[in-house]
């Protein structure tokens, strides 16, 4: 087959405690998926079907393993948050997934950062548009190493957390979720046929908030730890 040009390379997380790499094929982020953030976003945290919203693959940003990531804050905002969540990564595709066999579909777990434009995002929510300049701009999907299910186990409870230099500002429990893992992958499948390298940014807890320039941000999970991100 011959291209035009050079495709550019797939997008990739590495794997913790091997030299593999997880293909990223598409990202998929749930909105407001722990009451109290919804409570924070003006809704009403009653349960709700979830909705979605997507970012490109390539715009994952890994973050090593007990170094700094560098994120840059992006151009045309004045207003970026962080949204602290835990990410399932797909490794086995599938369509009508019954919630109870949900799990097997998990290849494994990590940290991830839904960046946002906050300002971008508002003026799309008043204006009807979509999210996709405030949700899906370049790296804004900061990620630490995928955790494989075989290794850790399934993940259903245990503290999520973030801080912004060195003051804490987002924690809770991912037992918190209206829709845990299971449920979201069942009804996210009904939307698309999901595939193996399919990323799923779980929801933030409540706390969100803008950094700047300078900021660094510490977040993590129970079970898979921590990561750390400067703002650049």
């Amino acid at each position: 087959m011959t291209y035009v040009f050079e495709p550019a390379p797939i997008a990739s997380v590495p794997v913790a405690g091997g030299d593999a790499r997880f293909p990223v094929r598409r990202i998929y982020c749930v909105g407001r998926n722990y009451e109290a953030h919804a409570r924070e976003m003006g809704h009403d945290p009653n349960r709700e079907p979830p909705f979605f919203f997507s970012k490109p693959a390539d715009a994952v940003l890994y973050v090593p393993p007990g170094s700094t990531g560098q994120f840059a804050y992006p151009g045309h905002s004045s207003n970026v948050h962080f949204e602290m969540e835990l990410v399932a990564a797909i490794g086995k595709g599938g369509k009508d997934i019954p919630a109870a066999n949900a799990l097997d579909h998990v290849y494994g777990y990590a940290l991830g950062l839904d960046m946002t434009r906050r300002d971008l995002q508002a003026e799309a929510k008043k204006l009807g548009r979509p999210w996709d300049t405030a949700k899906g701009f370049d790296h804004s999907a900061p990620i630490g190493p995928i955790h494989p299910v075989s290794k850790i186990g399934q993940l259903s409870q245990g503290a999520i957390w973030l801080n912004v230099n060195g003051a804490e500002k987002q924690r809770s429990d991912i037992s918190q979720m209206i829709w845990p893992v299971a449920d979201t992958i069942a009804f996210l499948s009904a939307l698309f046929e999901l595939q193996a390298g399919d990323l799923i940014f779980t929801g933030t807890p409540e706390g969100v908030g803008a950094v700047v320039k300078g900021d660094v941000m510490t977040g993590g999970v129970e079970g898979i730890g921590e990561f750390e991100v400067r703002v650049v």
